[in-house]
């Protein structure tokens, strides 16, 4: 039984561990897309550098578990762990979709810096 609650222990802090990570990560997604939205290109790019890092931490704990899981130390099913799961995949959509927005913005916002030379020059 002890062994049994040490496990439990351990895939609530991995649980924890994915979810706060993550949910930092989607802070950073935030802030980046507000930056867009100003115009801060650069800026929301180095908010997406971090939300990366804590997504990268977030899989690298939700990874740990898996190899155990690979090498035979089961932990038996988790609801928590489940939902950690599917918040890292959902924050990392979010963060995958970001990245395509702020190109998007980038050319947008490089097309018109193009227009705009050409208009002070006639």
């Amino acid at each position: 039984m002890e062994e049994n609650t040490n496990i439990n222990e351990e895939i609530i802090a991995v649980a924890m561990e994915i979810i706060m990570n993550a949910g930092d990560a989607r802070v950073h997604i935030t802030e980046a897309l507000q930056e867009v939205a100003k115009g801060n290109i650069d800026l929301a790019n180095e908010k997406l550098q971090l939300a990366h890092k804590e997504i990268t931490l977030a899989h690298g704990a939700q990874t740990g578990v898996l190899q155990k899981e690979a090498n035979g130390q089961s932990t038996g099913y988790s609801v928590l762990f489940a939902h950690a799961q599917d918040t890292l995949m959902t924050i990392n959509s979010e963060l995958n979709m970001a990245k395509q927005l702020i190109k998007v913005f980038k050319s947008y916002e490089d097309r018109i810096s193009i227009l705009e030379r050409k208009m002070e020059g006639m």
